[in-house]
C-alpha cells in the first residue's frame, strides 16, 4: 500500500514509516495538515495525527473530504469521546488512539483500504449524452458524430464530470483532480477551461453551473 503518514512528531513519524516499510508499504511522510491537501493523490490510505502545526487535524480532514474519499485512519492521542465521535463524523474511516499496536494498525489499514475497493466500482469507459460521446478510453469525445479538439485540462474537466453523470461535482474536487490544489487561488484558470470547452462542445445545458457549488453533466 502506498500510505501518507501525516504526523508532526518525528519520534512518532519515523517509526509509523520504518514499521510500515519494513512490511512493504511504501510510506509517505508529511508534517503538516497543507502536504496532505497537495499531496494526497495516488495515496491508498492516510494515517492522519489531529494535532498539526499547520491545522487542527479535523479541519484537515474536512478539506480533503471535499476532494477525495481516500481512506483515513486517525491516529492522535485525543482519546475522549467526544474527540473520537467528531473525527468519525467528520470522515475519517477509523480512529485510533496513540501508541498503536502495529499489527493492529495494519490491520485496520487494510480493512478500510478493502472497504473503500469495494465501494468503488470501474466507471465506465463510454459515455453518450444526447449526441454528445465521450470515450474516456481513447481520450476521444465526438459531438454528432465529429471528433472535438480538446487541449489535456480540457478532456481533463470532461472525464472528471463524466465519470459520475449528473452528479453534481464541487469546484474545489475539479481544481484538486486537475491543477493538484483545491486550495489555492486557481479558480479563474477553471472558469477559463470550462469557457473553452463549452464553446467547442456548443451543447448548452450539458454542463450546468451549479451556482455556489461547481458543475454537473447533464441531467
Amino acid at each position: 500500500m502506498r500510505v501518507a503518514v501525516v504526523e508532526d512528531d518525528d519520534g512518532v513519524g519515523d517509526a509509523l514509516v520504518e514499521a510500515l516499510s519494513a512490511r512493504g508499504h511504501e510510506a509517505l511522510r508529511m508534517r503538516r495538515g497543507a502536504d496532505l491537501l497537495v499531496r494526497h493523490h495516488g495515496v491508498e490510505v492516510v494515517i492522519l495525527d489531529l494535532g498539526l502545526p499547520d491545522a487542527d487535524g479535523l479541519q484537515v480532514l474536512r478539506q480533503l473530504r471535499e476532494v477525495s474519499a481516500v481512506p483515513v485512519v486517525v491516529l492522535t492521542a485525543r482519546s475522549d469521546e467526544r474527540s473520537v465521535v467528531r473525527g468519525l463524523r467528520g470522515g475519517a474511516d477509523d480512529y485510533m488512539v496513540k501508541p498503536p499496536r502495529i499489527a493492529e494498525l495494519l490491520a485496520r489499514l487494510e480493512n478500510v483500504t478493502r472497504r473503500a475497493a469495494a465501494a468503488s466500482g470501474p466507471p465506465a469507459e463510454v459515455v453518450t449524452t444526447g449526441d454528445v460521446r465521450v470515450d474516456l478510453a481513447a481520450h476521444r469525445v465526438e459531438v454528432a458524430g465529429h471528433p472535438i479538439a480538446l487541449t489535456a485540462k480540457e478532456f481533463e474537466l470532461v472525464r472528471a464530470l463524466v465519470e459520475r453523470p449528473g452528479a453534481a461535482v464541487s469546484r474545489q474536487q475539479l481544481m484538486d483532480r486537475i491543477w493538484g490544489d483545491a486550495f489555492v487561488a486557481v479558480s479563474r484558470s477553471l472558469d477559463v477551461h470550462m469557457t473553452g470547452l463549452r464553446q467547442k462542445l456548443d451543447r448548452p445545458g450539458l454542463i450546468t453551473t451549479i451556482r455556489g457549488y461547481g458543475y454537473r453533466w447533464g441531467e
